[in-house]
């Protein structure tokens, strides 16, 4: 994921990439298209039925560990380059939005911040892979702390 991370950053900042029909482009806020494919082999390759309470809890650690990881590789890029152009004006919204994700990679079911709907916490007692559960856990703990020490970092010289 910090790999991918790096690439599609670079990818979009090489073709500054600007919709047409839109004033604002991956750019402004470091948007990548990050994703994953046959979760369904993965599942049935395990034997586990993909509506089943371990199958969704599965594909919802391997999203958080994803999501945090490439969040705290754009907080780490952000302590180098600075952080993407819209960041000072969507800071508090940013880290609140974070912070949420971690709540529910830690399987949190209330204290979310701003939502009216909360989200649907992790089943930690699902997933049978402790080590991804805790990967979950870890991803979004680094992508929260590093986004929140980069929100108050001087990028490196050039």
């Amino acid at each position: 994921m910090r790999l991918w991370t790096v690439v599609l950053e670079i990818s979009v900042l090489m073709a500054q990439f600007r919709p047409r029909k839109s004033r604002s482009s991956p750019i402004d806020y470091r948007t990548l298209g990050l994703g994953f494919a046959n979760i369904g082999g993965l599942l049935m390759a395990a034997g586990i039925s993909y509506d089943s309470r371990e199958g969704r809890a599965i594909a919802g650690a391997i999203s958080a560990v994803m999501t945090g990881v490439s969040y705290a590789t754009s907080a780490e890029m952000a302590g180098e380059l600075g952080p993407f152009p819209e960041y000072a004006a969507n800071k508090d919204a940013m880290l609140r939005v974070m912070r949420n994700h971690r709540r529910a990679a830690h399987g949190e079911a209330a204290g979310y911040e701003g939502l009216s709907t909360p989200p649907v916490p992790l089943d930690l007692m699902a997933v049978t892979n402790k080590e991804l559960a805790f990967a979950a856990q870890r991803a979004w703990d680094d992508a929260v702390s590093l986004g929140e020490a980069s929100a108050t970092a001087t990028p490196s010289p050039p």
